[in-house]
């Protein structure tokens, strides 16, 4: 099989297998991101040298009968938003005044590379990870492998695309309200966002600053397998993140075989709330239904939210920017006004929510927080009858990239007006209440973009997650999809 058709742990098997070397690998994918990207504009840029040097010394290791670890050699790509690899620039997804070296790994690069991966570039997000599509002012549009010209989803759009179309194993993502199930559904991704505190999200100065909403680092795979396996190297206690937890030496590769039989699966397409395109509903209904042939129950079921759709997701708007408006005004103290001085890099959006942000009081911080205590609320009345609950991912097919480096998503689904930013994305409220949530890729719409099934687990149980999404990837595979941006001419 083809390098670019296997999954990072599979690449990893044939690596130790002395079927391929570290180098080869390298000089592979560097190969196919430069023959391929160009048509989907998924990597910002690549550091090919950086990735031989580190396979050369990989090899020494592998010469010596060392276990380098299951990703061993396995090229894998980082975001270009966070800082994720200390030295290698970061523009904070397309913003030009900000590019700068980054100060440190992320969480998804020390894991990586623990597991014996190499990082060889990073891709393509919007500014600020501020939406679910993914486009910038300084890169521009990033399309889904499935359809040149339509976006691959945001905000770890580059990441979802770059793995479906097989220019790299393994790559990260980070979710906001929905970062990496959005892409992973709109590329027909497996995308995986753990509970609160299993993965560290060490902040600094503020230790707090990625919990309203909560904020995670994660990836972007084409199996649950290698999601699994990277959750292994991810999950672990750190003091230093006030929400951490000890969950001792879970092996999720285990915990992902555990069989859902019996299980009760509560299944709604809208949470009572959004507009759902109605192929995006019939086609997620039926993948839901198809957990029956595992021996789980699967019913549908009523959430009771007193809010539109509109209003939720424009809480969203005003309360993912807390957070930067804060920083913007810390830089503006000491000399540097992105927006005053910079505001032609910045979409208009981004900066109309942190103005309202910045104007706010404390009784919109108060109002924030009684809505998400409701939506955690709803979440647990129907969790203490149910397993899981499933839903689509988006209420939407893609939507085709703008042009003018500013793409969003509708404002109308059904006629009825939707938030173009995340009010056409189901996941946010995941995001609000820190329950682990998966996408898995639920099929192919008529035109031929895929859909993605959202799956939710209790609070802390991200064993649960990933058994029902192995067991739904073993009743409907879908690695079958991949052959279809594979065998695409550029």
């Amino acid at each position: 099989m083809r390098p670019e058709a296997l999954s990072a742990a599979e690449l990893g098997r044939e690596i130790q297998k002395g079927h391929l070397s570290p180098t080869q690998a390298v000089e592979y994918f560097a190969r196919r991101i430069r023959q391929r990207n160009p048509s989907l504009n998924a990597f910002v840029y690549t550091r090919k040298q950086d990735a031989l040097d580190c396979a050369r010394a990989l090899e020494v290791r592998l010469a010596k009968g060392e276990d380098v670890g299951p990703f061993a050699g396995v090229p894998f790509a980082l975001k270009d938003f966070l800082p994720s690899k200390t030295g290698w620039p970061n523009s904070h997804g397309g913003v030009r005044s900000l590019i700068q070296p980054d100060s440190g790994d992320s969480a998804f690069c020390q894991a990586m590379e623990a597991a014996g991966g190499i990082a060889l570039g990073k891709t393509n997000a919007p500014a600020f990870a501020f939406r679910g599509t993914c486009d910038n002012l300084l890169y521009g549009a990033t399309s889904t492998p499935f359809a040149v010209g339509y976006n691959s989803g945001g905000s770890s759009g580059g990441s979802a695309a770059a793995v479906a179309d097989g220019m790299i194993p393994i790559a990260e993502g980070s979710d906001g309200g929905g970062s990496i199930r959005i892409p992973a559904a709109w590329c027909a991704c497996f995308g995986f966002k753990p509970s609160v505190g299993t993965v560290p999200s060490v902040a600094r100065p503020d230790g707090w600053s990625a919990t309203h909403p909560y904020c995670f680092n994660g990836g972007i795979t084409k199996t649950v397998e290698d999601s699994a396996i990277l959750l292994n190297y991810m999950a672990r206690y750190d003091p230093r993140d006030p929400l951490s937890l000890n969950h001792g030496k879970q092996d999720f590769t285990q915990e992902m075989k555990r069989p859902v039989k019996g299980w009760r699966i509560a299944y709604t397409p809208d949470f009572g709330v959004f507009p759902v395109e109605p192929e995006v509903e019939r086609r997620v209904e039926q993948a839901a239904l198809r957990f029956r042939e595992a021996g789980a129950q699967v019913e549908p079921v009523t959430f009771r939210i007193g809010h539109s759709a509109t209003e939720l997701a424009e809480l969203w708007c005003r309360s993912i920017c807390v957070d930067t408006a804060i920083e913007l005004e810390l830089q503006r103290r000491r000399g540097f006004d992105l927006i005053g001085d910079h505001r032609e890099e910045l979409p208009e959006e981004f900066i109309y929510w942190n103005e309202q942000t910045a104007k706010g009081g404390i009784l919109d911080y108060y109002r924030f927080n009684c809505i998400r205590t409701e939506l955690l609320d709803a979440f647990e009345d129907v969790f203490s009858r149910y397993d899981l609950i499933l839903s689509p991912t988006t209420v939407c097919l893609s939507v085709k990239n703008s042009g003018d480096g500013n793409t969003k998503g509708p404002a109308f689904v059904n006629g009825v007006p939707s938030e173009p930013l995340i009010g056409f994305c189901e996941t946010f409220f995941a995001n609000f209440t820190g329950h682990p949530a998966a996408s898995v890729p639920a099929g192919l719409s008529e035109s031929g973009l895929p859909i993605g099934m959202q799956l939710i687990g209790r609070r802390f149980r991200d064993g649960d997650v990933l058994a029902a999404s192995a067991a739904f990837e073993e009743i409907q595979p879908w690695r079958a999809l991949y052959e279809i941006p594979l065998s695409r001419t550029i």
